[in-house]
């Protein structure tokens, strides 16, 4: 026959090993959330006395993405300060969406625009679209321009079709292989 004191000691026990591994469970999926503070951010701001759409990666360093100055490729309704902050919010929305693994080109409404996607058969819509450039334009020839040379040295991804107009771009590969700013 077990005693009160054994149920006491058996309550207690469970008790204490109850809180334990709630506690064990707590600090799991504390330790799975994700890091907000090493999630890319971007932004618009000047440099040299140009609009520089900039991200801000995990390891705290700063790397110029576009550095607006080819206006060729757009129509005047908007400077080059108000585009970088349009483009860079853009950036920002597509990355916190889960859109922003590849670049892409194509068209929307009949005007070339340079887009976020999640691989490189998805197409441009409304809501991938980081920047639309005037009819006539040459979506590949202006990412090509527009785009960090380094980093688009190693993220671009050979295109076997010969579509002139078609870019494509790894993301991650591309920022990780611009020079951060000082």
């Amino acid at each position: 026959m077990v005693s009160r004191l054994d149920y006491s000691r058996l309550s207690e026990v469970a008790r204490v090993s109850g809180i334990a591994l709630l506690m064990a469970s707590t600090t799991t999926v504390i330790i799975h959330q994700p890091s907000y503070a090493s999630s890319p951010t971007f932004q618009c701001a000047k440099s040299q006395g140009k609009p520089v759409t900039f991200v801000r990666i995990g390891d705290g360093t700063k790397r110029a993405i576009i550095r607006w100055g080819e206006e060729k490729f757009f129509s005047s309704k908007l400077t080059a300060l108000e585009r970088c902050k349009q483009v860079s919010y853009r950036f920002q929305q597509n990355y916190d969406n889960n859109n922003l693994k590849t670049i892409i080109s194509g068209k929307i409404n009949g005007y070339p625009v340079v887009c976020a996607a999640v691989s490189t058969n998805d197409v441009c819509t409304s809501k991938t679209v980081l920047f639309t450039l005037k009819q006539g334009s040459n979506a590949k020839l202006a990412a090509e321009r527009l785009l960090d040379q380094r980093g688009l040295a190693s993220g671009k991804i050979h295109n076997e079709n010969s579509d002139n107009t078609q870019i494509y771009v790894d993301f991650d590969t591309f920022v990780n292989n611009i020079q951060p700013e000082p």
